[in-house]
């Protein structure tokens, strides 16, 4: 039976991973004493806080699903003791025990979701696609968003990008690149796009062209803390000046921001 219920639970874990859902996987891989359950015992923490299995119910599972909630979003896998001793100096429970539990967030696949299939957007399908991301490429002028234009693109969503956002989901491994063809329309898709998770949000465009976009969007509500996730004007300074050139400085600030490096040389 212990069998068969481990295979449901990571039958679910398989099925998650294949909707783009992501989910933690908490497992007991420690007990010692008396504990509510034993080594092995599993269960998947959803974004939304909704659980399948257990590991004991109770405080020591409510905590477990908040550290789970944190491994979402910095992407790392955990091990955390809870010991059953004292609820006065904060334990979980009374059971007298202590247990190790290792957290493993399960997250889609990392995808560069890039809004403007212009020249500069045509550029940046090309070089993530390279780069081993998926590519989503969206544009309302329609007849951008295809494969002659983009051809290494894996998704292509043609029309209004608050449609478009109902019907695909971005992610925490979602990397949004926004290169489109002036203020207007960023004024327009940007508080669609900050109601996402996405970790990063760029934004193309000169310093004088940025500070008038955000100046419309305070007027329009966004607050400032808001427009602290934006990285604009978008990429690292490398003077690029073509496309392809522009690509590369783009995806080195996205690379920059998923694996937490600092952009500076390395020649002393």
């Amino acid at each position: 039976m212990h069998n068969d219920f481990n295979s449901q639970l990571l039958a679910e874990l398989a099925a998650a991973q294949a909707a783009g859902e992501p989910v933690v996987l908490a497992v007991i891989v420690k007990a010692r004493g008396s504990v509510p359950r034993h080594v092995g015992a599993k269960m998947l923490v959803y974004e939304n806080g909704r659980i399948s299995g257990s590991i004991g119910g109770g405080e020591m599972e409510a905590r477990v699903v908040q550290e789970a909630a944190v491994s979402l979003n910095d992407n790392q896998p955990r091990i955390v003791p809870y010991t059953f001793i004292d609820p006065e100096r904060g334990d979980p429970g009374v059971c007298g025990g202590e247990i190790e539990v290792y957290i493993e967030p399960y997250l889609p696949p990392a995808a560069v979701f890039i809004v403007g299939c212009g020249h500069v957007g045509q550029a940046v399908a090309d070089l993530a696609h390279w780069l081993g991301y998926q590519v989503v490429v969206t544009d309302d002028r329609t007849e951008l968003v295809t494969p002659e234009q983009i051809p290494h693109a894996d998704v292509y969503l043609p029309g209004d990008l608050a449609t478009i956002l109902t019907q695909h989901r971005v992610t925490h491994s979602t990397y949004i690149v926004v290169v489109t063809r002036n203020v207007e329309v960023d004024r327009r898709i940007l508080p669609l796009l900050l109601d996402t998770p996405a970790p990063y949000i760029g934004v193309m465009g000169s310093r004088r062209r940025w500070m008038e976009t955000e100046r419309l969007l305070l007027a329009d509500g966004v607050t400032e803390s808001q427009l602290t996730r934006i990285h604009a004007p978008i990429g690292l300074e490398l003077n690029a000046e073509t496309p392809a050139e522009i690509a590369v400085s783009i995806l080195a600030e996205v690379i920059m921001q998923r694996r937490g490096g600092d952009g500076k040389r390395m020649s002393l």
